[in-house]
């Protein structure tokens, strides 16, 4: 078994640690986001927004923003 040493005041400064197995560790980070699917028109709507939205930007019709306030 291997040993870790960690600094005090590096736990103190970081807020904590805590261990975890990798596959606990793997679980925690996939619920973390949640998955939605789509069905029916739904789903096809968004496609058809996605495929028309990739042939604008190939087309060069998007443009770079900096900011939000350059949406304007």
């Amino acid at each position: 078994m291997s040993a870790i040493t960690l600094q005090k005041k590096l736990i103190d400064k970081s807020g904590g640690v805590v261990v975890l197995s990798l596959e606990e560790y793997e679980r925690l980070r996939e619920r973390a986001v949640p998955t939605y699917y789509l069905h029916g028109n739904d789903a096809l709507s968004l496609d058809r927004s996605a495929s028309r939205a990739l042939r604008e930007h190939r087309s060069g019709k998007s443009k770079t923003i900096r900011s939000l306030a350059d949406l304007s």
